[in-house]
């Protein structure tokens, strides 16, 4: 089954948020409700990146491997990725 990692970007707060799912659409929508909780004070978030992995365990190492680096420094290493 795929799954993403993504990383959100606060409008408000301009802070950054990784996570995976495997419904990008319905996350986001749970996000800018308020109903996740470390993101609740940033609203509204806005999908800065994401990427489709094969599974489940992939998109977590990656999610766990961005969020070791720092998010912020993770994305400045990869200006391609700049918005």
């Amino acid at each position: 089954m795929p799954y993403y990692t993504y990383i959100l970007k606060s409008e408000s707060t301009g802070k950054f948020y990784c996570g995976q799912t495997d419904n990008l659409e319905q996350r986001l929508q749970r996000h800018n409700e308020g109903n996740v909780k470390s993101t609740k004070f940033g609203r509204p978030w806005v999908m800065h990146f994401q990427v489709l992995c094969e599974s489940r365990s992939e998109a977590m190492l990656l999610e766990k491997t961005i969020k070791r680096r720092g998010i912020t420094r993770w994305l400045a290493e990869r200006p391609e990725l700049k918005g």
